[in-house]
């Protein structure tokens, strides 16, 4: 199963909802690791050693420094990017799929954009 790990500023509703659904989701906000504040280099350099995909709302900052990681050769387990437009709903169910159908094997240097 898919190991996630959710941006500071990802709604958490979203999670909420992840776990109701299936209670074996493993998902750690940024915040509960004690990364508080920290900047995103710092994020992805943390999902990667954890071996988590980071999903986050930020398409601008995020995505850039991890092609910049893809780039320089260094480990990136992936972000899911997640529209601010996207329904509760929408995001739960896709993000749900991608839990329980791919693994961190598949997401090895990879940015997705949701709504699937």
């Amino acid at each position: 199963m898919l190991r996630l790990a959710a941006d500071e500023n990802f709604n958490h509703a979203v999670l909420r909802g992840l776990r109701r659904r299936n209670p074996q989701v493993d998902a750690v906000r940024v915040q509960d690791a004690g990364l508080s504040g920290s900047d995103d280099p710092t994020v992805l350099e943390w999902a990667a050693r954890e071996g988590r995909v980071l999903v986050t709302h930020d398409s601008g900052t995020v995505t850039r420094y991890a092609y910049d990681r893809v780039r320089a050769g260094r480990r990136m387990t992936g972000v899911i990017v997640v529209s601010l437009s996207a329904t509760i709903g929408e995001v739960i169910e896709d993000l749900l799929l991608l839990i329980e159908c791919t693994s961190e094997a598949d997401w090895s240097d990879q940015v997705l954009y949701l709504s699937l």
